[in-house]
């Protein structure tokens, strides 16, 4: 490459990976506030079902990612792809800010849910487009032989998308008051809009920096001697062997590497906060370390592609996330279960509040306890005790709950490597996953036939597994590591079959 070269295609890099990680941030803001997003636009009257109604929604924008990448992957082969993901960054960033701005369910009722889907839909649409535009773009302004290194810094965009929302989040919350308590209302009554609205800030200055992209020279060249595909959707799903490869890019490879991603940073903080009951900055700050420490791998696996090939490098991450995720989440449940601790450890200090409820049109009442208890080990926690007191004067069923745990810093700094270790799988398959698929389809349907693996195998394969995962938690309530079982068959059936069915040797210069 000449020096021109090189300062282009970091250009192309820039621009790309900027709009991408602000789409991703959008996306991704959502799900950071799942618990948060439950209480504001769902009855509180069943927290568990809001719960579960609020991850069905953030997976009902993975789902419809499919469907944008066949409307934005064929306009992006018909058109280019500069104007799509353009068009995509407006479509999401509006989506987002809309959201920071419907009324909740106690001002508009259930037409508050409704919005919030509809603009989830919209958002899902836009991503459908986004990435497969980002990655063909970048792969196409760089050279063959160095496809894995050049696209693997838009495959940092999400991750770093998730690390951003994280990051707005915790300094929207801490900065509202000085008093912890105060703060934490607020930002629950109205300061997480704040992180909502702040995508439009974001998203004007990523539009500024797209308009000043160039086109792809491939689909520039495609278009200058009149080679562009009339019919994207056809030609890639309707003609043999294209569509062989559509499949074998979707269950030997994409629906493996979408759920380790989305078991790795979204059901792992699901878990840390709604099984673990980790305090929501403790919890939010794990994935961020985690994720600040194991990002460079992207990069590193990404380069190391394009020596020993794609494949094998994905395969191993989902091998090693069949051994690896239960002892994980194990050590999650051992290293919080505070109700054992109790047990073996001296309790140094605690203090004690009660709550008196009327059970509406009965004469009974409940009689919640809430006490404040730290271990000798330095985790501290909230025991929550709910006695039924019968008109009688007798108690009937009581019912010990523990929320709110911080762990000492050593147990922090445990749940962070094994927070970094589901990431670095994430690395392995992710990392290489671009320059994989760019170069197993022709140039001119490239856009509409990469886009649509991707996105089924991550937005519905792996976008479904915080809901599924959690769903099983609620039906099988005696394990509470049972919601692994759904990743766990998915990466292993992708694993058998890109195994035996994909090729680690595919030229690529064949597609060009």
């Amino acid at each position: 490459m000449t020096q021109q070269s090189k300062n282009n295609i970091w250009k192309v890099i820039g621009a790309s990976s900027v709009g991408t990680l602000i789409e991703w941030y959008d996306f991704y803001i959502f799900g950071s506030l799942a618990t948060v997003i439950a209480s504001q636009f769902f009855p509180k009257t069943n927290p568990t079902a809001a719960l579960l109604s609020t991850l069905a929604t953030f997976a009902a924008g993975f789902i419809v990612r499919p469907f944008g990448a066949l409307v934005f992957g064929r306009l992006g082969d018909l058109v280019g792809r500069k104007y799509t993901f353009l068009l995509t960054l407006v479509l999401m960033g509006g989506s987002t800010f809309a959201i920071g701005l419907v009324p909740g369910y106690d001002q508009i009722g259930f037409l508050a849910p409704i919005l919030v889907l509809l603009l989830r839909l919209l958002q899902g649409l836009a991503l459908g487009g986004e990435y497969g535009g980002a990655a063909t773009y970048v792969a196409e302004h760089a050279p063959a032989n160095r496809r894995g290194f050049f696209t693997s810094w838009i495959q940092t965009t999400a991750t770093l998308g998730l690390f951003l929302s994280l990051g707005v989040i915790l300094l929207t919350r801490h900065s509202l008051d000085v008093d912890p308590a105060e703060s934490i209302k607020k930002f629950n009554d109205w300061g997480w809009r704040i992180p909502f609205l702040v995508s439009s800030l974001l998203v004007v200055v990523s539009i500024y920096i797209r308009l000043k992209m160039e086109e792809s020279p491939l689909f520039s060249k495609l278009k200058a001697e009149g080679k562009i595909s009339t019919n994207p959707l056809k030609e890639s799903f309707t003609k043999k062997a294209n569509l062989k490869m559509v499949l074998l890019a979707l269950f030997g490879a994409t629906m493996g590497q979408g759920v380790v991603w989305y078991t790795g940073q979204f059901y792992a903080q699901s878990f840390l906060e709604n099984v673990c009951k980790i305090d929501f900055d403790q919890s939010r700050t794990m994935i961020i370390w985690a994720i600040l420490f194991a990002t460079p791998f992207f990069v590193v696996f990404g380069s190391w592609s394009d020596k020993v090939g794609r494949k094998w490098i994905m395969l191993t991450g989902m091998l090693l996330a069949l051994f690896l995720y239960r002892p994980i989440y194990k050590q999650f449940v051992d290293l919080s279960d505070v109700a054992s601790m109790e047990k073996t450890q001296k309790t140094l200090y605690f203090s004690k509040s009660e709550k008196r409820e009327l059970i509406k049109d009965k004469p009974d009442s409940l009689v919640t306890t809430s006490i404040i208890k730290s271990l000798e080990n330095g985790i501290s926690y909230k025991q929550m005790q709910t006695d039924t007191l019968f008109a009688s004067g007798t108690i009937g069923h009581s019912k010990t709950t523990y929320i709110e745990r911080k762990l000492d810093k050593s147990t922090y700094w445990t749940f962070v490597w094994l927070v970094f270790i589901q990431i670095f799988l994430v690395t392995m398959v992710y990392g290489p996953i671009a320059a994989f698929l760019v170069e197993m389809f022709p140039t001119k349907i490239r856009y509409t036939s990469m886009s649509l693996p991707y996105h089924i195998g991550n937005g519905v394969f792996g976008g479904l597994t915080p809901f599924i995962a959690t769903l099983l938690t609620t039906i099988y309530t005696g394990d509470k590591l049972v919601g692994l079982w759904y990743p766990l068959c998915i990466a292993a059936l992708c694993l058998v079959i890109g195994a035996l069915y994909v090729s680690n040797k595919i030229d690529p210069n064949v597609n060009d």
